[in-house]
């Protein structure tokens, strides 16, 4: 393998740390993004041609969602809550999404800024199914900062 080149990293495990309610582990994270609106602005030349420059116009950071397998704790649910009853500053938080492999081992880690549940969702309920009961979060938030591990 050429010098320089690292194997892709592989998340096994996913563990959501906010500063007041501790941890819970998910099997599944995503959206950890942002976009700039583009704003485009005409410029006329000396000879009549048209130019359009593009620059970055506000910024806007994607909603944080984890999935796991519910669980009798009641944390994210009372978190949740605080929102529903209208206490959207109390419910704001910083918070951490860690990634582990399968040896447990911290591959990456993002951290939020301003967090708050703006949905939980569980999935539905089949006495003849094997499945899990699924819990969706989605965290939305004010800052994603990607840490060096």
């Amino acid at each position: 393998m050429p010098e320089g080149i690292t194997d892709p990293i592989s998340g096994f495990a996913f563990e959501l740390t906010i500063e007041e309610l501790g941890s819970a582990l998910f099997r599944e994270a995503s959206g950890f993004g942002s976009e700039s609106q583009i704003i485009e602005f005409k410029q006329q030349g000396e000879k009549g041609q048209t130019f359009v420059h593009k620059i970055p116009g506000t910024l806007k950071w994607q909603n944080i969602t984890l999935k796991r397998g519910i669980t009798d704790g009641m944390d994210l649910w009372d978190w949740r809550q605080k929102v529903i009853e209208g206490n959207v500053e109390e419910a704001r938080t910083n918070g951490t999404i860690s990634a582990y492999d399968e040896n447990g081992d911290l591959k990456i880690q993002y951290s939020f800024t301003r967090g708050w549940p703006s949905k939980w969702e569980a999935s539905g309920l089949n006495a003849s199914g094997n499945d899990p009961i699924v819990e969706t979060l989605e965290i939305t938030h004010e800052g994603l900062e990607r840490k060096k591990v």
